[in-house]
């Protein structure tokens, strides 16, 4: 039997809650283009998006440690599949549509620049009189422009409803720019479920590479409210207990990261559903129109990530290990940007090609090279421009 993309667009009609987005019924590609025989919208996007230079890259591109760190520390690339692993489970204990929720996580962070959060902020600083920089709107325009995969079209020509979880990914470090695409209204259930794959993500796997790597000190990390309840639910484990008290081997630090994730998405799945059904939503338009997400975590779990949220800023984020890295980002990347915007004879010929055209300013032509540098590419490139015995 063959499962065409009718009968897959029929068994989801069939089996996805009914406030879930179907592929069918999806708004469309930007640009004609026709759909795959036996993958539905949803499953082509996910695909392409897999497939791009800019997912690639991100295997080296800082999540927090830089790629030469160590080799068990997450990246970009380890970061996405985790936000993916997240969301499609989510996904399928709520009926919504698995496939639109791993394609937004796929493709959510295929905008972030070299060297991570700081990486960003320096460009964005940079093209203060350019119109500015932030990950979220690049990965629109990688998306929609920047990637050149197909004669017919511009970018990937995904569907409005994974650029619409694109545009509306709403996070603490998110910028939230959702012009033309309805920005009084909320995103569909999926795009709601990734943003909340990717807060799972990030807060417990920096979490455990802080602690991996020494930054975070245990003794700390135990006065935290979300951490005290994983290790009182490791020590009533019935099969293994670990006592409250134990030392934080690699196997106890294994587990409890694990038990955290399990608990963050188990709160966020019955918290979501009991908001389903107080608001009783019936469609994906009624899910849009509801005044405020319905994907959320519980009072209680909310204020746990905050407090988890507050200490990772304070003692990892900020701790001087990383804090000397970032500023390493820094003089790279604005040395990177003087050399090429006062010689552009210095960029690649492809670079200098698209300059020519003059459709867009030279700074963000240099801003869009630069964004697509891996950490190691921006490392090599500095050396190249700056070691006189670095051959280029």
């Amino acid at each position: 039997m063959l499962f065409t993309r009718e009968l897959l667009e029929q068994r989801e009609r069939e089996t996805l809650a009914p406030y879930a987005a179907k592929s069918g019924d999806s708004r469309g590609r930007a640009h004609p283009d026709d759909e795959h025989p036996y993958r539905t919208a949803f499953q082509k996007d996910r695909d392409r998006i897999i497939h791009t230079t800019a997912f690639r890259r991100l295997e080296y591109k800082t999540q927090v440690f830089v790629y030469h760190e160590g080799d068990h520390y997450r990246n970009r690339l380890t970061h996405t599949i985790e936000v993916a692993q997240i969301g499609r489970t989510l996904a399928r204990a709520l009926g919504a549509n698995e496939d639109l929720v791993e394609a937004i996580c796929l493709a959510h962070d295929l905008g972030h620049p070299p060297f991570g959060h700081t990486g960003e902020q320096v460009l964005n600083q940079l093209m203060a009189d350019h119109g500015g920089f932030d990950h979220q709107r690049h990965t629109m325009r990688i998306v929609e422009k920047l990637e050149e995969r197909y004669p017919g079209f511009p970018g990937l020509n995904l569907t409005y409803e994974v650029r619409e979880g694109l545009v509306k990914h709403d996070t603490d470090y998110d910028v939230t720019n959702a012009e033309g695409y309805e920005p009084e209204l909320a995103g569909t259930l999926e795009c709601q479920l990734a943003n909340l794959a990717d807060e799972i993500a990030y807060n417990t796997a920096d979490l455990e590479d802080g602690l991996r790597s020494g930054v975070l000190d245990p003794g700390e990390v135990a006065g935290l409210a979300v951490w005290q309840t994983v290790r009182r639910s490791l020590a009533a484990d019935p099969e293994f207990p670990v006592p409250v008290d134990a030392p934080l081997t690699d196997l106890v630090r294994a587990r409890a990261i694990r038990r955290l994730i399990g608990a963050e998405v188990t709160d966020a799945v019955y918290t979501t559903a009991h908001r389903l059904r107080a608001h009783g939503a019936q469609s994906v338009d009624e899910v849009r129109r509801a005044g405020e997400p319905l994907a959320a975590f519980s009072p209680e779990m909310l204020a746990m990530n905050r407090e988890l949220k507050a200490f990772l800023l304070q003692r990892f984020y900020h701790h001087w290990r990383v804090v000397r890295m970032a500023g390493k980002a820094e003089r790279i990347l604005t040395a990177l940007f003087s050399v090429y915007r006062g010689d552009p004879r210095q960029l690649p010929p492809p670079v200098q090609a698209r300059m020519a055209r003059g459709d867009e300013p030279r700074e963000r032509v240099i801003c869009d090279y630069i964004a697509g540098m891996t950490d190691r590419y921006a490392i090599q490139e500095y050396q190249r421009l700056f070691d006189p015995e670095a051959r280029v």
